[in-house]
C-alpha cells in the first residue's frame, strides 16, 4: 500500500493529536505545523466515455489502463460546453488545474458523481447498435445477462480509469470521497454490486490504502459509507451515503438508512471521545432542492409547498445528531447541485457545496482550494478556480478568494453567517452571489433545451434555500421575504 509520502505530507501540514481514541482504524504523533494549509475540492465530474462514439469497441475490448491511449487516438479533442457531461480532454484539463493550484494539500476531496448521465442507457443504446440490432424494450434488457454484465463491466472499468487518472494528477496524497447518485449501474443509487464490485478501487486507488481494510469493506459494502483517521493528525473525516436520504430512491430499506444514522452518531461520539475534529462529507445536501422549487412550487406570497432533498425524517434525525455535538464538526461538505452555494444547516455548523467540473447544468466548470487552521482545522478561506467557456483559455483560472469578495471577519463558517444576514438585503452581494452560483455562466438546469437565469423574481428561492433546511420554515421564508 502507498503510505509513506502523504502520511510525512500530513505529519508537516496538520497539528498533531496527542489522545489516542481510534474510532476508525487511525493513529496519531506529536509535531509543529505552519498556521493553515490547503485542501483541493473537486465534485460532480460526470465522466463521458462515450463522447466520440467511434471508440466504443475498442474501450470495450481493452483494459481500462490503455483507455487514455485509446481516448488520445479520437478526433474529436474539443472540451465539453453547457449541457454536456466531462469529455476526456476535459478531465484531462480539470485535473491538471487541480494538480496546479492544490499547493501543499495534504489530502484531496471529490464529493461524488463519476460517472456521466444516462451511463448504463448510452451503453445499451451502442451495445445493441454495434451488434445490428434495435434497442430492446428495458425489459428485455434486464433479461439479457450477457448485455448487463457487459454494461457492468464498462461502468467498473469507467471508475478505474477515472480513479487511475485522479491518481496520477494528485500524487502519492489520499482521495477522501463519497459516492454520487451516478456512481452506479443504474444512475440511480448505488447498489450493493457496485459497492461489491468497486470497494477494492477506490480502498486502494483513492483512499491509497491508508483506512483500516476490514473496518472500511464492511461499512463501505454494506451501505457506500465509511471513516477514517488519516494516521498524525486530530481529524475524523466521515464519509456519508446520503443517497439512502432522498425521496424518490427507495433501493434502500429504511432499516439501513437507520443503521447509517446510528454509525454517524456512534462516529461522532467516538470523535468526541478522543478530542478530534470531523471533516463530514456527502453528496446529496439536506435542505431545500431549490431548483425544482424554483420551477415548480413558487408562487411568491401564495407558496404552499417545496420540494426537498431528502425523506423529512431522516433530516429531522441527522440535524439532531448533528446539534448533539457542538463544535464537533470542522468542516461539512457535499454536492449534486453542481453549483457554488452554502447551507446553514445546523446552529454554528456550515454546509459547503463546491461547483462541478461538467457544464452539464449550464455553469462554468470549477473547483476550490480551501485554507485550513492547523490548530481548530476549520476552514478560514477558499479560493474559486474556473474555466471560462466563453473564452476557452489554456487553463483554469482564479475566479475569485473568498475573503477578497465577502471582506468579514472571523472564521470562513463565521463569515458565511454574516453573509446569510446581508444577503437578505445587499443588492450588490446579491448579484455577487447570483454570478459566483454558476461559476459566471449565469445559467441554470437546461429546460427544454434553454438555460435559466436566476431572475429577482425567484431570487427568495434562492435565498432561503441556503439559510431553512425545515419545509415549512422553507416555505415561510420564500412567502414573507
Amino acid at each position: 500500500m502507498i503510505k509513506r509520502t502523504w502520511t510525512i505530507v500530513f505529519f508537516s501540514l496538520v497539528l498533531l493529536a496527542t489522545t489516542v481514541v481510534s474510532g476508525c482504524g487511525g493513529g496519531n504523533a506529536n509535531r509543529t505545523a505552519p498556521n493553515t494549509f490547503p485542501v483541493a475540492v473537486f465534485s460532480d465530474v460526470h465522466f463521458n466515455p462515450y463522447y466520440d462514439t467511434t471508440l466504443f469497441n475498442k474501450l470495450v475490448l481493452a483494459d481500462y489502463s490503455q483507455w487514455a491511449s485509446v481516448f488520445n487516438s479520437s478526433t474529436i479533442t474539443g472540451l465539453s460546453t453547457w449541457g454536456d457531461d466531462t469529455n476526456y480532454p476535459s478531465l484531462v484539463l480539470a485535473l491538471s488545474g487541480v494538480k496546479q493550484n492544490m499547493g501543499a494539500s495534504p489530502m484531496v476531496i471529490f464529493t461524488g458523481d463519476i460517472l456521466g448521465h444516462y451511463f448504463s442507457q448510452t451503453f445499451f443504446n451502442l451495445y445493441y447498435a454495434n451488434l445490428g440490432l434495435p434497442v430492446p424494450s428495458p425489459a428485455a434488457i434486464d433479461a439479457d445477462k450477457i448485455a448487463v454484465a457487459a454494461m457492468k463491466a464498462f461502468a467498473d472499468k469507467t471508475v478505474a480509469f477515472f480513479a487511475d487518472q485522479v491518481r496520477s494528477s494528485v500524487g502519492s496524497v489520499p482521495v477522501m470521497f463519497v459516492l454520487g447518485n451516478a456512481d452506479s449501474y443504474l444512475g440511480a443509487v448505488p447498489e450493493p454490486s457496485f459497492l461489491a464490485s468497486n470497494t477494492e478501487t477506490f480502498y486502494t486507488k483513492f483512499l491509497n490504502g491508508t483506512v483500516d481494510h476490514s473496518e472500511f469493506q464492511a461499512s463501505f459494502q454494506k451501505g457506500g459509507y465509511y471513516c477514517a483517521e488519516p494516521p498524525g493528525t486530530n481529524l475524523m473525516v466521515i464519509g456519508l451515503n446520503t443517497l439512502m436520504f432522498v425521496p424518490f430512491l427507495k433501493e434502500y430499506e429504511q432499516s439501513a438508512v437507520t443503521t447509517e444514522l446510528a454509525w454517524l452518531d456512534s462516529k461522532l461520539a467516538a470523535a468526541k471521545a478522543s478530542g478530534k475534529k470531523v471533516w463530514l462529507l456527502m453528496h446529496v445536501p439536506p435542505g431545500a432542492d431549490i431548483y425544482s422549487t424554483a420551477m415548480n412550487d413558487f408562487k411568491g406570497k401564495l407558496t404552499a409547498t417545496a420540494t426537498m432533498m431528502w425523506e423529512p425524517q431522516y433530516q429531522t434525525t441527522f440535524l439532531q445528531t448533528v446539534s448533539n455535538y457542538p463544535g464537533l464538526i470542522a468542516l461539512t461538505l457535499a454536492a449534486h447541485t453542481h453549483m457554488d452555494e452554502f447551507r446553514l444547516y445546523a446552529p454554528g455548523n456550515v454546509l459547503e457545496i463546491s461547483p462541478s467540473i461538467t457544464p452539464y447544468f449550464g455553469n462554468n466548470p470549477g473547483f476550490r482550494v480551501f485554507s485550513f487552521a492547523q490548530d481548530t482545522l476549520k476552514p478560514t478561506d477558499y479560493t474559486s478556480f474556473n474555466y471560462d467557456l466563453a473564452t476557452n483559455p489554456l487553463q483554469f483560472n482564479k475566479y475569485y478568494t473568498f475573503s477578497d469578495a465577502y471582506p468579514l471577519s472571523g472564521s470562513l463558517n463565521a463569515s458565511f453567517e454574516q453573509l446569510s444576514i446581508e444577503l437578505a438585503t445587499n443588492k450588490e452581494k446579491q448579484a455577487l452571489y447570483r454570478d459566483h452560483y454558476f461559476s459566471a455562466h449565469h445559467y441554470s438546469i437546461p429546460a427544454a433545451g434553454t438555460f435559466k437565469q436566476i431572475t429577482d423574481a425567484d431570487w427568495p428561492v434562492y435565498y432561503c434555500g441556503s439559510v431553512k433546511m425545515e419545509q415549512q420554515a422553507f416555505i415561510d421564508c420564500m412567502k414573507s421575504y
